[in-house]
């Protein structure tokens, strides 16, 4: 899950049928609107083993409900993980339509050695209802198991807004390609009139030269400079935190000769928005959550630990 500390040395399925048509960009919110993010990769393999019984997953629902975001994302999500998530939280009656809210995509197929034999992949949920769900893979990296992606999906409710999840690859020189990959993406949806949130385990932190093309330059700080594109990050702006940052989401440390701008474990998770999309300057914000060590033990996790990561949760409102 980690990588690229050498860019910075260097210059520094559906579950359920479609039930509602896609929205597309065709109409704006009659008013800005705030929207709740909540995205987390739960190392559903490495320290679950596909199982939905260690407590992640109950405690991944729970805290959905909770804090009640108008959208969750997960990367390293196994798929029975990802079914006991639909049914605990159609159960706890958070999506508004139980038949409608929820999408997969492997990663890693079935039966490739990984979550007992089931799929492994990225996920997204929505409160509100959604459209035709993409499904778009990036660059072939070389493992001939698994071929990253990113799955993005529409409100079907005709505001143009998309919500999508990604989860780069380890491998530092497809990086750049992947990314490039998802830029020109969002920004066909942006030129097509939409406003999309993307998230995910991006495998490279805030103040990599591969992020310049993405972060704006508003958000330049002595933490995180040189940057050139059109995107906020949804906790690059907290002054307590590394302002151009954020706070770290890796519960794994930072290497001695590679230490992160601020000190602390890196940031690999990231809520993006285009600046143009936002309601104003600012009118977002985020927190990342301390891991809860209520999971069963495993090798990988023996303190119980539930994830390598930290969950992010974010506020925006767009325009």
């Amino acid at each position: 899950m980690r990588g690229f500390r050498t860019a910075r040395l260097a210059a520094t399925g559906v579950l359920f049928a479609v039930m509602l048509p896609a929205a597309t960009a065709q109409a704006e919110s009659a008013s800005p609107t705030a929207y709740g993010v909540w995205q987390w990769n739960v190392a559903g393999n490495t320290f679950h083993g596909g199982r939905s019984d260690t407590n992640m997953v109950s405690l991944a629902a729970s805290s959905i409900v909770y804090r009640d975001p108008d959208f969750a994302a997960f990367n390293e999500l196994c798929k029975g993980q990802y079914d006991e998530l639909v049914r605990q939280l159609a159960a706890a009656n958070w999506p508004q339509v139980e038949t409608n809210f929820a999408r997969f995509e492997p990663s890693r197929q079935a039966g490739t050695g990984v979550c007992g034999g089931a799929a492994f992949g990225n996920a997204i949920f929505s409160k509100r209802p959604l459209g035709t769900a993409d499904r778009i893979p990036l660059a072939d990296d070389g493992n001939t198991l698994e071929r990253r992606n990113m799955l993005c999906a529409p409100l079907a409710d005709g505001s143009g807004v998309r919500f999508c999840t990604t989860h780069l690859t380890t491998v530092d020189s497809f990086k750049w390609t992947q990314l490039g990959e998802i830029d020109q993406k969002l920004e066909a949806w942006n030129a097509a009139g939409e406003k999309v949130l993307i998230t995910g385990d991006f495998n490279v932190e805030p103040d990599y030269p591969s992020m310049n093309s993405f972060y704006s330059a508003t958000a330049n700080t002595p933490h995180n400079g040189g940057n050139v594109g059109a995107y906020r990050e949804l906790d690059d702006n907290d002054a307590g935190n590394c302002p151009g940052y954020g706070e770290p989401t890796s519960n794994t440390p930072s290497s001695p000769t590679n230490p992160t701008p601020c000190g602390g474990n890196p940031k690999i998770d990231l809520i993006l928005v285009r600046e143009s999309a936002l309601a104003a300057p600012g009118s977002y914000s985020a927190d990342a959550l301390t891991t809860s060590k209520d999971c069963t033990p495993g090798s990988k996790n023996p303190d119980g630990l539930c994830s390598d990561h930290r969950i992010l949760t974010g506020t925006v409102t767009l325009k």
